[in-house]
């Protein structure tokens, strides 16, 4: 029996493991796209564009706070995202960060989330309503804010598969099998 890797989606499951195993799927292939990078690399733009990177990587890293945080419970956003201007910052101030710490703070994040979503699940399911009702005036499930975060991941990481492509022809669908994060 062969080991399928970390990021293939179940083939049968349930609603949750399905939603979860697309999420980390853009996930893992969103970090393959930034992975190894030097500074440059991370800070590399388009002339079309001001994204970056690790621009991307800070940016992910804060959705991930705030998904899990903010919106999930009502509780502050992690550090260093309980700030006013975290989004915007963390896309103006990725470039002064080194690489070691961009992977580190998007490694972080996302172990941090998975964490906290399976914690979620586990007390109420995806039909639970969740803190961003509250905002909304309206009830808002689990569920609503996981594909709010598969559909940051699906437009982010067409944008890390442009620019990783522009910086060493770095090209594909999947890492391949064998690659973790360095």
């Amino acid at each position: 029996m062969t080991t399928n890797p970390p990021w293939e989606t179940p083939t049968a499951g349930s609603e949750a493991e399905h939603l979860i195993g697309a999420l980390d799927r853009q996930r893992w292939t969103f970090r393959w796209k930034a992975d190894g990078l030097d500074a440059e690399g991370l800070a590399f733009r388009l002339p079309s564009s001001s994204l970056s990177l690790g621009g991307l990587l800070k940016h992910l890293a804060a959705c991930e706070a705030f998904k899990m945080s903010w919106d999930l419970d009502g509780s502050p956003p992690w550090e260093p995202f309980a700030r006013q201007d975290a989004h915007d910052w963390a896309f103006t101030s990725a470039a002064s960060d080194s690489p070691e710490e961009l992977y580190e703070l998007y490694d972080g994040m996302v172990e941090r989330a998975r964490g906290r979503l399976a914690e979620a699940l586990a007390s109420g399911g995806l039909e639970q309503e969740i803190a961003l009702g509250e905002q909304w005036g309206e009830p808002v499930s689990l569920r609503r804010i996981l594909f709010d975060l598969l559909e940051e991941y699906a437009r982010h990481t067409g944008h890390a598969d442009l620019l990783r492509e522009a910086i060493d022809g770095r090209v594909g669908e999947d890492p391949p099998g064998e690659w973790r994060p360095s």
